[in-house]
């Protein structure tokens, strides 16, 4: 079977076409056919206005479109996308007016949209995030998928999902609450800071944060502050793949990050155009959590894992039948 997934975030909407599997333990596996981003800002001013922009929606339909092309296209190798889903995150969540986002991408797509609560977004998080981890056992693992709009808390182990958070706090959001100047200044930052302090305490109340073995970091913000924190001088998946980096290096590079003004990030070989006026939120969004869990842990976990495999996974999943 093929099959097509969508992940339509704050930020970015993503796609990944993969070929499904079973191996010989019955679990599904998935395959690449084509994946790619694209920096679309759906969330563009919605934490403001509580409405999509005009303007998002036409990035995001026009991107649309090109991806049903792309879906069709897979027919010319002689096996065809068999099934398709939409999942919508964050920003479609917040928004008054989804129901003109929702049908503009059946019109395009020929599938209706799932606008995913919190809960389900973490779970799918999780399931794509540790697909392609070794087997978990009784560890104990924290994925954190940090978006545009929100991010997601999810503590598992290999009987699944045992607690999971969604928050809205994520880079977009966060860049257009707090951090106006170029760079940041030390007050903006601090503001910041106490609002991340002040949703991790949130947080705690339902995950237990204190308890993990293992921390996993999903999504490009994390994958462009693992870049840096590995002194990459380009994009490359592969390296950034399972990069288990040391808390320290981490936190060094998402101080970096943010401290750079917005020329100054441009020129990093690594970093996405569409990343570079948000990538100082979401760095600190990222260093204040690990900082947070190196001190509930009383200095257990000492370094985190990044995935390139994250909720779009989960959804390719869902769409081969092996995740609802």
């Amino acid at each position: 079977m093929r099959v097509a997934a969508i992940d339509c975030g704050t930020n970015s909407i993503r796609l990944l076409i993969a070929d499904v599997t079973t191996n010989p333990y019955g679990a599904i596996t998935l395959g690449d056919v084509h994946r790619e981003m694209r920096v679309v800002r759906l969330g563009q001013g919605v934490d403001a206005t509580g409405m999509l922009a005009p303007e998002a929606l036409a990035r995001t339909f026009a991107a649309a479109e090109d991806y049903a092309a792309l879906i069709r296209d897979c027919a010319a190798d002689g096996t065809a996308v068999e099934r398709t889903r939409f999942v919508a995150t964050s920003a479609t969540r917040d928004a008054g007016n989804r129901a003109e986002f929702v049908d503009g991408i059946k019109a395009r797509l020929g599938v209706e949209p799932e606008v995913v609560s919190g809960a389900e977004e973490a779970g799918l998080s999780f399931a794509g995030a540790t697909s392609v981890l070794p087997a978990l056992d009784d560890e104990l693992v924290l994925v954190v998928d940090l978006g545009g709009g929100s991010t997601e808390f999810v503590v598992g182990n290999a009987s699944g999902v045992q607690a999971a958070v969604s928050t809205d706090m994520g880079c977009v959001r966060f860049t257009e609450r707090y951090l106006q100047s170029d760079p940041p200044t030390e007050t903006e930052i601090a503001a910041a800071e106490a609002a991340i302090e002040a949703k991790l305490d949130d947080v705690l109340a339902e995950v237990p944060l204190g308890s993990v073995t293992r921390a996993v970091g999903v999504a490009g913000t994390i994958t462009t502050v693992t870049a840096q924190a590995l002194g990459l001088a380009a994009y490359d998946r592969e390296a950034i793949h399972a990069a288990v980096v040391p808390l320290e290096k981490i936190d060094q590079a998402a101080g970096d990050l943010l401290a750079m003004t917005r020329e100054e990030r441009a020129a990093l070989g690594f970093m996405h155009p569409g990343r570079v006026d948000v990538i100082g939120a979401g760095s600190l969004i990222w260093r204040t959590v690990l900082r947070r869990i190196a001190v509930l842990t009383h200095g257990r976990l000492e370094s985190a894992t990044t995935s390139e495999h994250d909720i779009l996974d989960g959804i390719a999943l869902g769409a081969a039948g092996g995740l609802h």
